[in-house]
């Protein structure tokens, strides 16, 4: 059984920038998905290639939002990847917009076989699906579990992906536990449960477990407000701290801290409620991790 300070997802070769599929929607307003994983991981000193799966006016918290699915242009933009042939070192998905884009990711499984899955199964956060996630989409996120070598849901989406009821955020380890073992059940091979909050702390805990690696808990400081995008800026700056060549224990510690930090900013920001969490001055700690 490994602990996870002592497991390394990804071995960082010399000067080699390595290459990163971002499968994510694209929001024109609203700081989340491919605007936050693209400068957060060429911050970490990725090659981002985005494989947009929609795009949005602006995102899902907004009561009006336009959404154009991108799900026939899939099979034709990987196509010109194959005859271009480019090889990745991650496969990173997010949000999704129909059920076949599953079919996209796990293609990009089976073209290339050695490159990272990291699955953030976006699909709903305090017991609710997002509006767009029918249950048959719901269903079809659940086929990327399998094969994750690192699987990021919040209570939420392990509820749906799992079957367990939903109890909340202030729920016991053995909740936890779980959750982790009937993902890890599903095929995931890491998997990092976040956002835990027990009521009355200013505490916010994420867990970390697999098939081979030890439960851990690894807690940060909970603020008292919450903000749209701040789970894909933490998945971002997990997969971030990953290619940066550090473990998998650094890596949860650094995403949490990261996620703070910028949360702090965004307070002082016109609008922070919606407009998205502000990351851009905190892009230097991302750069830092390469040493």
């Amino acid at each position: 059984m490994n602990n996870a300070a002592d497991l390394c997802l990804f071995k960082r070769q010399g000067a080699y920038i390595p290459r990163v599929a971002a499968v994510h929607d694209l929001c024109g307003y609203g700081k989340c998905s491919l605007g936050v994983a693209i400068p957060v991981l060429s911050a970490a000193g990725c090659d981002v290639c985005p494989v947009p799966t929609s795009l949005f006016s602006a995102h899902t918290r907004f009561p009006t939002f336009y959404m154009h699915d991108t799900t026939d242009m899939l099979a034709g933009y990987l196509d010109a990847w194959v005859e271009e042939g480019i090889v990745l070192d991650a496969v990173y998905s997010g949000f999704l917009g129909a059920p076949e884009q599953v079919g996209a990711i796990q293609r990009l499984y089976r073209e290339h076989p050695g490159a990272l899955r990291v699955v953030d199964p976006v699909m709903g956060d305090g017991g609710m699906r997002y509006p767009t996630y029918t249950p048959e989409l719901c269903e079809a996120m659940a086929a990327l579990v399998d094969g994750a070598d690192l699987l990021t849901p919040n209570l939420t989406e392990a509820s749906i992906l799992t079957g367990i009821p939903y109890r909340g955020q202030d729920v016991d380890e053995a909740f936890v536990r779980e959750n982790v073992d009937a993902l890890v059940d599903m095929g995931a091979k890491v998997v990092v449960v976040k956002g835990i909050v027990h009521e009355g702390e200013d505490v916010i805990r994420n867990y970390v477990a697999g098939a081979n690696v030890a439960f851990e808990e690894v807690s940060g400081e909970l603020l008292p407000y919450m903000l749209h995008g701040t789970g894909d800026l933490y998945c971002s700056g997990l997969l971030a701290a990953v290619m940066a060549g550090r473990s998998l224990r650094d890596a949860v510690e650094f995403a949490g801290s990261f996620v703070r930090d910028a949360m702090q900013i965004t307070c002082e920001q016109p609008d922070f409620e919606v407009r998205g969490v502000s990351f851009e001055t905190q892009l230097g700690k991302v750069a830092a991790l390469l040493g």
